[in-house]
């Protein structure tokens, strides 16, 4: 992991760059520069001590010298103090004052599902629109989605109702297709520690929702964003869908402390999803509340016109009525905590 990054100026010269290179490695430290960033940033790893006396910050062409104590660098409020804020399509994800509501069906089934279903969740204010392509499930039995054709009917359903789309990405393989086809890519609970396909949706340099695993401690969450951000794509998103817990009275147990953990010790935008963290609808709502005064950026809830049909978690979907109705308390929840949203620049 990185022990120190180096934030250049943006004028630094080729001798400036020069100087600084040959300083590090005359104090044994290895470097490498982070991947398309904004900036020109160094990531310096090694055994760090015989540079305790060397004075990097006065260095002609270095901005910034910052001293990482965390193995999760780039994801730290110490790289970034301001809040990221990702753009998905025309939404913006993350910052002050901003609450973005993401709602559709938990799979892709049929074009008339999920148009009907997208046209409600855009009646009642989502945001974006979500439904899942390829679904990895426990029973090899079970409903597993309509892959390509799924992603397909996501990219129609959105230029029909005008919402930008989310779709889980299982497979290195499918991520270009996914990318393709809608505009941020998830990375389900089960897949938050497959390296190959953090690193993959990372060099994609797409819009990414990363799930926390349910057995996952908040710096094993943040460690998996750091395999996306280290290839140079700052548009991660956080979700807190809950962890395993020893009570079957609930799907999973939501960790709402989560939540003010992450807005702590990071910039990224973390929202909650509901609906996997309870798995039964008559909780969803009272949970989405609780995520929304915990301070969290958004929520990702299922909605599905009509939930006994479902062909996978058909006991958590919400009716586009108490969609509906949910949304309205969430807005008046959020507009009573934040004062109105700023317009910072979204991450790029």
């Amino acid at each position: 992991m990185p022990r120190m990054l180096l934030v250049l100026k943006p004028g630094c010269s080729d001798a400036d760059r020069r100087r600084i290179l040959d300083a590090l490695a005359a104090g044994g430290a290895d470097v490498r520069e982070v991947p398309d960033l904004a900036v020109p940033v160094l990531a310096v790893t090694g055994d760090l001590e015989r540079l305790r006396d060397v004075a990097l910050e006065v260095f002609p062409g270095v901005a910034q010298v910052v001293r990482v104590a965390k193995p999760w660098t780039l994801a730290s409020r110490s790289y970034r103090a301001d809040p990221t804020v990702v753009r998905v399509g025309d939404t913006l994800v993350g910052g002050p004052g901003r609450f973005t509501l993401i709602a559709g069906p938990c799979a892709v089934e049929s074009y008339d599902t999920l148009f009907e279903t997208a046209r409600a969740v855009k009646a009642a204010g989502a945001d974006l629109l979500r439904g899942g392509a390829y679904k990895p499930r426990t029973s090899p039995y079970a409903f597993r989605g309509l892959g390509l054709e799924g992603l397909r009917m996501l990219r129609e359903a959105s230029r029909a109702v005008g919402l930008p789309t989310v779709s889980e990405v299982t497979d290195p393989r499918h991520v270009e297709a996914c990318v393709s086809n809608v505009d941020m890519l998830q990375i389900g609970t089960r897949n938050m520690s497959n390296f190959d396909l953090l690193v993959e949706v990372g060099r994609s340099g797409h819009p990414v929702l990363l799930k926390r695993g349910r057995d996952a401690t908040v710096d094993d969450w943040l460690l998996a964003a750091e395999y996306v951000l280290s290839q140079g794509n700052p548009k991660v998103v956080l979700c807190e869908r809950g962890v395993r817990g020893f009570d079957p009275a609930t799907r999973n147990t939501l960790d709402l402390a989560a939540v003010a953990v992450v807005r702590a010790k990071s910039h990224l935008p973390v929202i909650v999803d509901p609906s996997h963290a309870t798995g039964l609808s008559a909780y969803v709502a009272p949970m989405a509340r609780a995520a929304c005064a915990a301070g969290a950026d958004g929520l990702m809830v299922e909605v599905h016109c009509r939930p006994t049909e479902a062909r996978c978690d058909a006991a958590q979907a919400l009716t586009p009525e108490a969609f509906a109705a949910l949304v309205a308390d969430v807005r008046r929840i959020h507009a009573a905590m934040r004062p109105p949203a700023p317009t910072p620049a979204p991450a790029s």
